[in-house]
This record gives C-alpha cells, sequence and structure tokens, in this order.
C-alpha cells in the first residue's frame, strides 16, 4: 500500500500511517522502518504492509520510503 506518516513520537518510537487509497490509519513501530533507522519525518511519503499487531489491532510493517 502507498501511504503518508501523519504522525511520529521520536521519543516513544512510534507513529501513524495513513493510507492513500482508503484513508484508514494504522499505528507503526520503529522496528518496522524497513531501512534500519528507527526514524521518519512527518509528511514522509512510504509504501506499506498491513499485518495483524501484537494487541488485536491492524498495524503497519515494512514501511519503505518513496
Amino acid at each position: 500500500m502507498n501511504g503518508v506518516v501523519v504522525a511520529w513520537d521520536e521519543h516513544k518510537g512510534y507513529g501513524t500511517v495513513r493510507a492513500d487509497d482508503t484513508g484508514a490509519e494504522h499505528f507503526f513501530h520503529c522496528t518496522q522502518i524497513a531501512d534500519g533507522t528507527r526514524t521518519i519525518e512527518e509528511g514522509t511519503a512510504v509504501t506499506f504492509e498491513v499485518v495483524a499487531g501484537r494487541l488485536g489491532r491492524w498495524e503497519a510493517a515494512n514501511l519503505v520510503k518513496r
């Protein structure tokens, strides 16, 4: 899926990405950023996958900057 990072908390290491096609927002943890940097800026265009998360919600995974 394609989307944009709409929220990012550097201190806590997590954020939210909004899907371009559905407008759905998905939580993600810094360990899901594919390049290994563990940081990303709000407004960054990304591709990602949606997977079942540990807390029973759908989460973004394998975020790659476009």
